[in-house]
């Protein structure tokens, strides 16, 4: 199992990870997190090359997906660079991308009765005020989960503060800061519950956010 212990803090640039094979002969990947089983936790940066596809295939257990580069589409719709996509368990698709496209992808890790289909394009979506100067634009809520967009503008500090239920960040431009390191854009941070950091920044950044969705008190996933 890859990175499957909830309680270390984990910190992957993903520009410096190779890419590696997926089914698809087109299409590549670079795992994040990934539990053995098939219905396991789940977390990869994907690339479709121009032209690809990926065979028809069911969600059993959920699908969140936001797009990083290009245009990713299935029978449903094309879905441009900054789209956010959530596939309820049960859900199936055939997704291609004629463009190329990258893609973060998430598997497996909805709550019981989570099932919202949801298609956001963030590029035409306006922000909405946030703590300090921060900007804030929510994708999504279910129970103590959240998923939002934070822009921070160029020399924002926050407040010190902990995460109940832990806190997971991709780097989607800029870079992202606190008292433990620096993080480029195409970085992904996984913080436990109860970790604490004073973030700030020091040229405009926006982050994908999702917190509350790590176990409390184990190693195994709070799903």
């Amino acid at each position: 199992m890859l990175n499957m212990n909830f309680e270390k803090r984990i910190v992957i640039n993903t520009n410096d990870m190779d890419w590696l094979d997926s089914p698809s002969p087109h299409v590549l990947r670079k795992p994040l997190e990934r539990e053995a089983a098939e219905s396991g936790h789940t977390t990869s940066v994907v690339t479709y090359k121009p032209n690809a596809n990926f065979a028809a295939h069911s969600h059993p257990f959920g699908e969140e997906i936001f797009v990083l580069e290009g245009v990713f589409s299935d029978e449903h719709g094309d879905y441009p660079k900054g789209t956010y996509i959530r596939n309820p368990p049960g859900s199936s698709h055939k997704p291609y991308s004629h463009s190329g496209c990258v893609i973060l992808v998430k598997l497996n890790q909805f709550l019981d009765g989570d099932s919202q289909p949801i298609r956001i394009n963030t590029q035409q979506t306006s922000w909405l005020p946030g703590i300090g100067g921060l900007q804030v634009m929510p994708l999504h809520s279910f129970e103590h989960q959240n998923i939002a967009l934070v822009k921070w503008p160029a020399g924002e500090k926050f407040q010190p503060h902990q995460h109940f239920g832990g806190e997971e960040i991709f780097v989607l431009s800029g870079e992202f800061m606190d008292e433990h390191g620096h993080y480029p854009q195409g970085t992904w941070i996984r913080s436990p519950h109860g970790s604490a950091h004073k973030p700030y920044v020091e040229k405009e950044t926006v982050i994908l956010v999702k917190t509350g969705h790590l176990p409390q008190d184990s190693k195994k996933p709070s799903l």
